[in-house]
């Protein structure tokens, strides 16, 4: 047992009226001596339930941030005259609505703008699609590249993606109490503004309960990170939703540190206000082929909406109908498509059996 580990659990499990905050040093701490397992499974197990119930700070989230930075991995920074985009994605996946992140990030780099993304296999709680099955569907595997194949995919193509069981296995037993405890502990919070990127970027991060946006923002100021958007996106995702407004915040230079808040009303954009449900893996990739393939259906509505929208916070395009206008455009073009086979046929160029765990 760690008596150090006890201390923590003793200042985050002492009730409503008498627990106190971890210091940002503390915090870290705890998190890294729960994913070398220098605490017990006792003491892990009844920490992330009492930070749950206790509810996490921006000092705390920047702490966790810290551990994360030292143990986890880094993709390295690459030669791009654009910030590159980290999209935070929950990691327990999706249950209601159909992604669209996959085509999103895609539509992205077919314009010039470098994407990462990062996450596992289907996790607890909800243990929804992940994303790297959908890419596996579009033909991508990236569960088989080591951390510098994945570079070299970066690089070459604009997108990455970080494969947790891979390349970040400590977490793994975290996930394990995920699972026991039947909830989310605030380091799920946490991995929604996770950058694994080593170079400039802006992180993008969806969320579901309003007062998440602050603890973002205390966590990332402390961190010294200035470039950042938060989504209330599709079951805490960063894709924009089609059934009411997309409620957005946007990093702002100015000294009060305000968001600069953006309200985007579907209809307004000619788009019909439902999201598409989720149907089956086997039907979500069909629809996906066809989106890719330029044809008009339902998804590919919700694709013109998110892809004008990103392509116009990138700079890429100057206004949201012109970034509308220009997703179209890359859609029916072709040209995300070839982008996609360009990433496949790069992976597959590169691709060895390589163990999970290492």
């Amino acid at each position: 047992m760690s008596n150090l580990f006890r201390e923590f659990l003793q200042k985050v499990g002492s009730g409503s009226h008498t627990a106190k905050n971890l210091t940002r040093d503390e915090a870290a701490t705890a998190i890294k001596m729960m994913l070398r397992k220098e605490a017990t499974p006792a003491q892990t197990g009844a920490f992330l339930i009492a930070h749950r119930i206790k509810r996490p700070t921006g000092e705390e989230l920047a702490g966790m941030l810290d551990a994360y930075d030292e143990l986890g991995p880094k993709l390295q920074p690459i030669a791009s005259a654009r910030t590159v985009i980290v999209l935070g994605i929950p990691y327990d996946g999706r249950t209601r609505t159909t992604p669209i992140s996959p085509i999103t990030a895609l539509l992205l780099a077919a314009a010039g703008q470098p994407v990462i993304m990062h996450g596992g296999d289907r996790l607890p709680t909800k243990y929804g699609l992940p994303l790297i099955d959908i890419w596996q569907g579009l033909g991508v595997n990236w569960t088989v590249l080591p951390l510098p194949k994945t570079q070299r995919v970066f690089e070459q193509t604009g997108i990455g993606f970080i494969y947790t069981p891979q390349h970040f296995p400590l977490t793994k037993g975290i996930w394990d109490y995920r699972d026991q405890i039947g909830k989310r502990p605030p380091l799920a919070t946490m991995e929604l503004i996770w950058c694994p990127y080593a170079g400039d970027t802006r992180i993008i991060a969806g969320f579901v309960h309003p007062p998440t946006e602050g603890m973002f923002q205390e966590a990332l100021a402390l961190k010294g990170i200035s470039k950042y958007t938060f989504i209330k996106g599709l079951e805490g995702s960063c894709d924009l939703p089609r059934d009411r407004t997309a409620i957005i915040g946007i990093s702002s230079p100015t000294a009060s540190g305000e968001l600069e808040r953006l309200h985007l009303v579907p209809r307004e954009y000619g788009f019909t206000t439902k999201n598409v449900p989720l149907g089956s893996p086997e039907e979500l990739i069909a629809d996906m082929h066809d989106v890719l393939a330029g044809k008009s259906n339902e998804l590919m509505q919700t694709a013109l909406w998110n892809g004008g929208f990103y392509l116009w916070q990138s700079g890429i395009c100057s206004d949201m109908r012109s970034g509308i206008a220009k997703a179209e455009e890359l859609l029916t073009s072709g040209m995300v498509a070839a982008k996609l086979q360009e990433i496949t046929q790069v992976v597959n160029s590169l691709s060895t059996v390589f163990p999970l765990t290492l």
